[in-house]
């Protein structure tokens, strides 16, 4: 008999919990103005919720209920969720506000602030695409899916590759679901847009109206590397085109865009609005803050808490404000989890990439998302959410959270370095090369073990590529015909 009723307790325990982490994760993968945006429509639908919204200093009210006081509204709720659930008896039931203690004092300023640093700033090629976006009637999961492809652009337009991609997602997809979604991004302006390399970047931009279609087609997908070495008449043995049509595709394909991300805003980072902010403070150390200044401060209100404790109450009446209490306490309690998971997260990998913050990219170093997991005692998964999407501001600028963790290697001097330094000294190298003579992988590979980073061939021929930046024999020709 015991054995029954402590399964009882536990199935009913698990039916109870299975929804609230549910939400609970749901909330800590939400940015900042998502979540804001979330809360309101939670207190659209509950009428037991209240906000206090501290840049118009005022209580919102759904019912002309009794005034409450700013003191009581912004009471710390004292009972765990065990305590709140039994019959509401226990008298220490009050609110609890999802607002960090000052938040309010600093928002009129900030959110000027935004607001004058978006109308001012440049329009970054996530920003044109994120508008076309929100005029496509999606499924939500869809649409964050393709948001989420959005976020992983290069400057260029081009995407990585998907797998890398598709590793940072917290959700497991279905069939065909990023096939899906990265369709609809390749249907956005400008052609090309969301491309894994060139050819398909060029393909893309081919339709209906374009002249030749079918003979640039065939150029692009079997011999472009002729192309780009004007080798025509090698073209002509091998697709026995005519020498003159093979020019006047190659004279449209030459209007073809390879670079879909130019002309968009690179130089700076767009205005985001951060989740987390780490300060570097007096003593050197910093201090990490989650940003909830735009986050609507909520509450359950009183005058229902003491309404479903009424004995002349209907109990359909209790029943139903028992159900929307219940979800209000749930909704403060995953705000505010949230928030502790998110400060602890950002603490870690500010500590891990402390010489990141100080100093430069060559700083950076190798970090996985399970080792912050180990850090802080939860799942790895847990680490994805909490990072998904987030932007923390630093002394050195505004970044995604992402961009901290990534793989590395190790130097000739037995130093693990990451692979985003790897490819920002490629990078750099190829950008100070001479553009009529450029170097070969091979060059490149020994132009990184002279600066300490011995990495074999197939590695720079893959960040290479990674980065969309062509072959040494591209690049000249590229030179040559421009």
């Amino acid at each position: 008999m015991r054995f029954d009723t402590s399964l009882q307790q536990r199935m009913s325990m698990k039916q109870i919990l299975a929804p609230r982490m549910i939400q609970s994760m749901e909330i800590l993968q939400l940015p900042t103005m998502e979540l804001s945006e979330h809360i309101e429509q939670e207190w659209e639908e509950n009428p037991v919720l209240g906000i206090h919204d501290g840049a118009m200093d005022s209580v919102i009210e759904h019912t002309p209920l009794e005034a409450e006081t700013p003191a009581e509204e912004t009471r710390e709720i004292e009972n765990e969720y065990e305590e709140f659930a039994d019959d509401w008896d226990d008298d220490r039931a009050e609110f609890r506000s999802t607002r960090s203690q000052g938040s309010l004092d600093e928002e009129g300023d900030r959110k000027l602030d935004a607001m004058q640093n978006m109308v001012s700033r440049p329009q970054s090629l996530q920003d044109y695409l994120i508008e076309q976006l929100n005029f496509q009637e999606l499924e939500p999961h869809l649409e964050n899916l393709v948001r989420h492809l959005i976020s992983h652009l290069r400057d260029n337009g081009f995407l990585p590759e998907l797998q890398q991609v598709i590793s940072t997602y917290p959700e497991e997809l279905k069939p065909g679901e990023l096939e899906a979604a990265l369709k609809i991004l390749q249907q956005f302006e400008p052609p090309g847009v969301g491309a894994r390399d060139l050819k398909e970047c060029l393909l893309l931009q081919l339709d209906q109206e374009t002249p030749h279609r079918e003979t640039i087609r065939n150029l692009i997908l079997n011999h472009l590397d002729d192309v780009m070495n004007n080798r025509l008449p090698l073209i002509h043995k091998k697709t026995g085109l005519k020498l003159e049509a093979i020019q006047e595709a190659i004279e449209v394909l030459k209007q073809l865009n390879p670079n879909p991300g130019a002309g968009f805003d690179t130089a700076s980072i767009p205005y985001v609005t951060p989740d987390v902010r780490a300060e570097l403070k007096d003593d050197g150390e910093f201090q990490v803050s989650v940003v909830d200044d735009y986050l609507p401060d909520v509450y359950i209100k009183r005058s229902w808490l003491e309404r479903v404790k009424r004995k002349d109450i209907d109990p359909k009446e209790r029943e139903y404000l028992r159900k929307k209490i219940q979800s209000a306490q749930w909704l403060i309690e995953a705000i505010l989890q949230r928030r502790s998971t998110l400060s602890k997260v950002t603490q870690a990998i500010v500590e891990h990439q402390r010489p990141f913050l100080e100093k430069k990219v060559e700083h950076i170093n190798p970090l996985k998302m399970q080792q912050i997991a180990d850090q802080v005692g939860v799942h790895v998964t847990t680490i994805s959410r909490a990072v998904d999407d987030k932007w923390v501001e630093t002394p050195r600028g505004i970044f995604p959270l992402k961009r901290f963790f990534g793989g590395g290697t190790v130097t000739a001097q037995g130093e693990e370095v990451a692979w985003e330094l790897i490819k920002s000294k490629l990078t750099e190298l190829i950008n100070t090369e001479e553009k009529a003579n450029p170097w070969s992988d091979d060059d490149l590979v020994k132009k990184l073990k002279e600066a300490g980073y011995p990495v074999a061939r197939r590695t720079v021929t893959k960040y290479r590529k990674l980065l969309n930046i062509p072959s040494s024999r591209q690049r000249r020709d590229w030179v040559e015909h421009s």
